[in-house]
C-alpha cells in the first residue's frame, strides 16, 4: 500500500487567504489560480489545517466562478496524494465509480456489476460512502450491507479479494482509503450545494492493476465527459468508459439510445451511441423501479433491502429490469476493454454467467 505524500503545502498562514482574495471577488473580478495553488489549498482542507469557514469558501468560490481545468486537476492531485493506493497483482482492473451521493428515483444495479465482471474474468471493484450531500440517496454501501457483504475492508484486504482467483471483486469505502476526504462530510452538509469534490472524488483510484486500470463512471450534464476524460488521463487510468447513466450513474437508460464517451490507452475521448435495442432490451421504464420509491422514498434501509433482493435474483438469472441493467452495462464494459469482440458478444457472455450461476457464486464468495 502506498500513501501518496510527495510534498505538503508551505506552512504559510496567508496561503488560503491569498487564494480566497482572488477566487472569491464576484462574477466579474474573480481570478483563476494555478494547479499547484489549487492542490495546496485542497491539501490544507483535507488535512484540517484550513479554518472550516475558509475551506467552505474555497470550494464554493471555485464552483461559483467555474473551476478551470488546472484547478480541477490541482484538486485531484491533492485527493490522490492523500489516498491510500494499493497495487493489485492483476493485469487489468475495472474501477467502478458511481456518484457517491446515491440514488433517489431508481434502484441502482451498480453493487452487482463487479461480481458479474469478475465472473467473466475481469476483476472489478466499486467504492463509495454511506451517505453524503447534496443528495443523501441510496448508496452501494447500504445495499451491500443489506445483502450481507462486508463494507469495512482495508485497502489491503480489498486488494486481496480483487486478486483472489475465486472472488475477483470487492467494495472499498472512502473512509478506509481517504480518511481526510471522508471527514469533510459534515462540511459538505453545511455547504448544501455540489462542489468539485463530487466530481473528482470518484477518480481517487485506491486500487490499481499492474497494467491496465479502466475507469467506469457516469454523467448527466454534457460538460462532464470532457472533464472526466481529462482527469482520468491525468490520474493514470489506461482507459475510461463514461456512460450517460440514470441519475448520473453507470447504467444508461433501458428505454432509448444515449450518447456516451470513451478513450483507451490514454488517447482522446470519442463519442459513441449506446443502444439497448441492439441486445434486445427495450423497456417502458428507463431503470429499475419499485413501489417503495413512491410510498417510502426516504426509507433508505427498506430501499436497500429491496435493491439487494432484486440484485441477488438477477445474479441468479431471474429476468427483469435489474438483469437488463447488468447485461447492458456489463456488455459495454467487456466490449470497451476488448474482452468481447462486440457489444452483442459481450451481452451474450454476461447472460451466460448470470444463467449458469457463476455471477451469483462470485458475489457470495466475497465473505466466504
Amino acid at each position: 500500500m502506498l500513501k501518496n505524500q510527495d510534498r505538503t503545502p508551505e506552512k504559510d498562514p496567508d496561503l488560503m487567504a491569498s487564494i480566497l482574495r482572488r477566487i472569491a471577488t464576484g462574477p466579474h473580478l474573480s481570478k483563476d489560480i494555478s494547479r499547484s495553488e489549487a492542490r495546496d489549498g485542497m491539501l490544507l482542507v483535507l488535512e484540517g489545517k484550513a479554518d472550516p469557514v475558509q475551506a467552505a469558501i474555497f470550494l464554493i468560490a471555485l464552483r461559483m466562478k467555474r473551476e478551470t481545468d488546472n484547478e480541477n486537476l490541482g484538486i485531484l492531485d491533492a485527493i490522490q496524494e492523500r489516498t491510500c493506493t494499493t497495487k493489485v497483482p492483476v493485469s487489468e482492473l475495472v474501477d467502478i465509480a458511481d456518484p457517491y451521493n446515491g440514488y433517489l428515483r431508481t434502484l441502482p444495479a451498480t453493487p452487482f456489476i463487479p461480481a458479474v465482471l469478475a465472473a467473466c474474468g475481469l476483476p472489478a471493484f466499486c467504492h463509495g460512502v454511506e451517505s453524503v450531500a447534496p443528495k443523501h440517496g441510496l448508496t452501494a454501501r447500504r445495499i451491500f450491507r443489506a445483502a450481507g457483504v462486508s463494507t469495512n475492508l482495508s485497502p489491503e484486504q480489498a486488494g486481496e479479494r480483487v486478486s483472489h482467483q475465486a472472488i475477483g471483486w470487492c467494495y472499498l469505502d472512502q473512509a478506509s482509503f481517504c480518511p481526510g476526504l471522508h471527514g469533510l462530510a459534515p462540511l459538505r452538509d453545511l455547504m448544501i450545494k455540489r462542489t468539485c469534490i463530487s466530481t473528482l472524488e470518484v477518480l481517487a483510484a485506491p486500487l490499481r492493476a499492474g497494467q491496465k486500470t479502466h475507469l467506469l463512471t457516469g454523467f448527466v450534464h454534457k460538460a462532464y465527459p470532457r472533464i472526466y476524460a481529462m482527469a482520468a488521463r491525468q490520474a493514470g487510468f489506461y482507459s475510461a468508459l463514461i456512460l450517460r447513466g440514470i441519475e448520473g450513474g453507470i447504467v444508461p437508460s433501458l428505454k432509448q439510445p444515449v450518447t456516451c464517451f470513451r478513450y483507451t490507452n490514454g488517447g482522446p475521448e470519442a463519442a459513441f451511441q449506446a443502444d439497448p435495442s441492439k441486445i434486445g432490451i427495450g423497456r417502458e421504464n428507463r431503470a429499475v423501479t419499485h413501489t417503495l420509491l413512491k410510498t417510502e422514498p426516504t426509507n433508505l434501509d427498506r430501499l436497500a433491502t429491496a435493491a439487494a433482493e432484486l440484485g441477488l435474483q438477477a445474479l441468479g438469472g431471474a429476468p427483469g429490469a435489474m438483469r437488463d441493467c447488468l447485461v447492458y452495462t456489463g456488455a459495454l464494459v467487456l466490449w470497451h476493454s476488448g474482452r468481447s469482440a462486440s457489444f452483442q458478444a459481450g451481452a451474450s457472455t454476461i447472460g451466460e454467467v448470470l444463467d449458469n450461476g457463476k455471477a451469483l457464486k462470485r458475489f457470495r464468495a466475497i465473505d466466504g
